[in-house]
This record gives structure tokens, sequence and C-alpha cells, in this order.
């Protein structure tokens, strides 16, 4: 049987490609795929409910629908002669060439019912993984109910609480909670069926065709359109937003971002496999000196954090990266200031700078910064703290944040979909899968292009579809105490998009005092509430009057 800790220790790092063992970014309470246990892929089911929520004083009536849509590989022909062909549950191919695998996507959406669908904006909301579903953001984000954890410590054991959301988002727009492809109450099948399914662009193509479906099942072709994706999930969707509007001719109004990472080559997770490559750690440095600040690990404390914050990038991106650009031909004396001030911006001994040539990765860091008190510090939210596994190790063996709120999450929601939206009756939900094969090679630009052999880049895409629709809009949302994916990792990436520079006023930029799952602190949620609602308001192009109608 597989244990929670080996869980733990294989899962709890951003995945390069390079290692099954790190092969998810959000979560790592994970479990090994299972594609058993659930209604077949060819039978989509749903179930309906309805609920009331009051958001800002105002009473919201919506209806919930749980169910499953049945996608196909990308190049799958619907004509009736190739459907003919088929043969259900066969593990061959038809003869025209259509392959036979297909995915049942498991989804919840909320739709508000006093308004009309092209009056009414509707966002499609994932988490990353690759392997999560969307549990995390629905259950303590923007869905109508919400789990209540501790901000910064491990939430006890159950009876957990879950309680109604004056945080959702169905004050602006309908919300469809998406799962990925094998996770949640979805499953794959057919040959080949893994690598049809779980790779970068596999995976967009799934979602691709999950979106066009709803879209036409449920009327909302002429609906102001969103995404939403978190971590993993905004890699999926640059590469989905890019797929829908040049593919299937599908323009979006806007795309939004929770803790980015678009380019794998700066991951700060394990950079010493790429050597040569040092942008990771100037990326992370920040990110490193809010965390040092908030344990009071600093050797003389800031007072205000942004500024401190606004010093330490400019840092980063001078001084530190011209440093180590110059590799071992560095002299002494310059190598000597560096060290302090790594040492004066993160905390960690000089000489452990010193012996770690000035590069330190996020697990070595997550390891040392609180070892004289025989602590881990969190990976997804640096504000949180567990004892070491093993005092004498390089690297810490666990996220103390993931372990703190797991069970809260899965557990609440076991309950909620089977008792409130009366799906799951004698199925098995999946909160994550342990993908031990994701294809992490990317063709950039859309499917039909030439894949890549390196880690996967997908800033092309984002970049085509906002050159292709100069209308689209881009929200960066991101947590300062995030060591998955740094906040200013994100900034760089949008920084150096290839797209006209007047296409950079399309982008903003939202900064939280949060970790990875920025939700996870109240606050915190409130202002990304507020910051979100805003940014829909502003770009569903809908004319005041019919805006701040229901």
């Amino acid at each position: 049987m597989t244990t929670r800790l080996s869980l733990l220790l294989s899962a709890s790092l951003i995945c390069l490609g390079l290692s099954p063992a790190r092969a998810a970014i959000d979560h790592p309470d994970t479990a090994h795929a299972d594609t058993t246990h659930a209604a077949h892929p060819a039978q989509p089911i749903e179930r309906t409910s309805s609920g009331t929520i009051t958001i800002d004083g105002k009473s919201i009536a919506y209806q919930a629908v749980a169910g499953t849509l049945v996608v196909h590989p990308h190049g799958w022909d619907d004509s009736d002669e190739t459907v003919q062909h088929q043969t259900p549950g066969s593990d061959a191919h038809a003869i025209d060439g259509n392959p036979d695998a297909t995915a049942s996507m498991f989804y919840v959406a909320y739709f508000r019912k006093d308004s009309r669908a092209e009056s009414r904006p509707v966002t499609f909301i994932y988490n990353g993984g690759p392997g999560s579903s969307s549990v995390w953001l629905h259950m303590g984000a923007f869905g109508p109910r919400r789990v209540v954890t501790n901000d910064d410590t491990h939430t006890p054991a159950s009876p957990y609480r879950l309680i109604d959301n004056p945080q959702s988002l169905l004050d602006v727009t309908d919300l469809v909670f998406v799962d990925a492809p094998g996770t949640g109450f979805g499953r794959i099948n057919g040959k080949d069926k893994e690598k049809l399914f779980w790779g970068v662009d596999a995976d967009g193509q799934a979602f691709t065709s999950f979106v066009t479906q709803f879209l036409a099942k449920y009327g909302r072709y002429n609906s102001p359109k969103y995404l939403f994706g978190e971590s993993y999930g905004t890699m999926r969707s640059a590469v989905l937003v890019n797929d829908l509007q040049n593919q299937e001719n599908i323009d979006f109004n806007g795309v939004i971002l929770l803790s980015q990472i678009l380019s794998y080559d700066n991951s700060v997770d394990e950079p010493a496999l790429n050597p040569g490559m040092d942008e990771p750690f100037v990326l992370a440095l920040p990110t490193y000196a809010a965390t040092a600040w908030y344990h009071h690990k600093l050797p003389q404390q800031p007072a205000d954090l942004k500024t401190f914050l606004a010093e330490v990038e400019h840092f980063a991106s001078t001084d530190y990266l011209a440093a180590l650009q110059q590799g071992a031909g560095l002299p002494d004396a310059d190598r000597a200031r560096i060290v302090e001030r790594l040492h004066a911006y993160t905390g960690l001994p000089a000489d452990y700078v010193r012996r770690a040539d000035l590069r330190i990765d996020g697990g070595e860091f997550s390891k040392t910064l609180q070892s004289d008190d025989g602590m881990t510090t969190g990976r997804l939210d640096t504000r949180f703290s567990g004892p070491a596994l093993d005092p004498l190790s390089e690297e810490a063996g666990y996220d103390p944040q993931s372990t703190a709120i797991s069970s809260a999450y899965v557990s609440l929601f076991n309950d909620y979909v089977r008792k409130t939206l009366n799906y799951g009756d004698g199925l098995t939900y999946r909160p994550e899968i342990d993908i031990q094969h994701w294809n992490f090679h990317h063709a950039a630009g859309g499917p039909d292009a030439t894949e890549s052999d390196g880690p996967a880049n997908v800033m092309p895409d984002l970049a085509q579809a906002m050159k292709t629709n100069p209308t689209l809009k881009i929200m960066l949302n991101a947590g300062y105490f995030d060591l998955a994916t740094p906040y200013y990792e994100g900034i760089y990436e949008m920084r150096h998009l290839p797209i006209p520079a007047a296409l950079q006023k399309n982008i903003e930029f939202r900064q939280y005092r949060s970790g990875h799952m920025v939700y996870a602190n109240i606050p915190a949620l409130t202002e990304l509430h507020d910051n979100i609602a805003d940014f829909i308001r502003r770009t569903d192009n809908q004319p005041a009057a019919v805006a701040s109608a229901p």
C-alpha cells in the first residue's frame, strides 16, 4: 500500500519533465492513477441541484450541475461514417485512423438563475499538477461553499467546517470547475490512453474539446468567456486559449493566471540539472527574501515588505545576475560582496551561501532556513513550517503546507459532492493522480507545429493568442510566499513574451501576502476576489447598465 509519507516524498516538488518523482506542481498528496471505479467514459452523466449564496449583501440564486463530458484525442473525426466504423470498447483503431481512446472529464458548473447567457460571463476554472483535480479552487476559493482551514498552521483533524463563501465569483460570472482527464470522477479508456491524454499538448486538446462541447451544450457561445488556471493550469491556459482562438475560432475576453509557470527552464526546483542556466536563482531570490522576512530570520528586519522586495528584485536582476553570469571568472572580492548581500536578503549563513557557489535551489532553502530550530519551511506556502523529517538531509523531505490542509479539502468535498450536488454514490473521487510519464515536450503555437525536445515553454502560445486577438486581456496573480512558482518568475515571463510593446498594456499584475494557494489566506482571498471581479467587469464588453444588472 502506498503510504501518505511516500506520496509526499515522491511528489512534493515541481516537475521539470526530468524525473517521475517530481511530477506535481500542486498539492503533493497524490494517488496512483486509476482508470476504474467510475462511469464508462462513453456515458456522460449529470446531476442538477439548486442553492443560494449571499455576496456583498446580495442573495444570488444558482443552479448547480455536476456531470461529465466525453472528449477524444486530437484528430478525432466525428463524421457519421467515421463513428460507425468505431468499435466501442475495442483497442483497435478505425480503418480511417480514428483513435479508440476516450476520456470522461468531470465538472461542476454553477449558473446564476436570473441572467441571460449573452450578458453573463462564464469562467472555466482548473488547478494544475499535472494530474490535479479542481477541488482546491472549487472548495478553497470561488465555489459557493468553502472549506475552513488554519492560516499558516496544521488544521486539526475532522470534523471540518464547510461555510457559505462570500468570496465566490458568482457575483460576476458563472463558474465551471473542470477536472483534468483521469482525475476527480473522470477516467480515461482505450488504447494508448495515457499517451493521448497525458501531455502538454494532449491535455490542451482535451480541454479544448471540453470547452467547445460545454459552450454548445449550455448555449454559451455568445457569453463573455474567461479561463482561470492555477500553477500548471497557467501553462494549460496558454496552450488552451491559443488552441481555442486559432483552431476553433473562439476568442476569449480574458485569461486569469494564478501562481504562474510558463517555462520550466525558470523553475528553481532542480536548476542544477541544467547547469549554466542561472535565471531560476535570480527569479526565486525575492521569494527567499519574503520568506526570511516572514519568519524573522533576516539579520536586520525591514519594516515594510513591499519596499524590501523592490530592493531585492533590483539586486537580483542586476548585481546578482551579473555575478552568476561570470561563473568561475567572478573575482574573489566581488564574490565576497555578493555572499554578504545574499546573507542579508535570505538569512542563510554566509558560509552556506559561499559553499553553495551563490546558488541555492528551492529544496535547499526550505530545508536550511529554519534548520537550527529543527523545522522545515513550506514550499507551496513558505509561511508554513513543520518538523524536519531528516535533520541531516540537503533538501526538505515534504511540504508542511500540503499536509496541513489537504485532508480538510478532500474530506469535505467528498461529503459535499454526494450530499449537496447528488453525484458520486458508489464512485471514487481522485483529487490527484500520480502520473509517471507526462509528456512535457511541446509543439509551441499549436498541435500541428514541430514538437520541441527541451522542457516545455508555452510563452510562444500565449504570445500568439495575444497577437491574433489583440483585445485579449491577461491578469497575473501571485503570492509573495510561493516557492513552487515564485512571483518574480511570473513577472519575468510576462515581460519577456514575444509580443509588440503595445500589447504589454493588456497584462496586469497583482501580488498577495500568501503562498501558491493564495486563497488559503482569507484576507488575500478577499483581495483576489475583488481584483478578479473588477477585471471581469472591465473586460466583459458589456454596457454599464447591463453589467450592473443581474
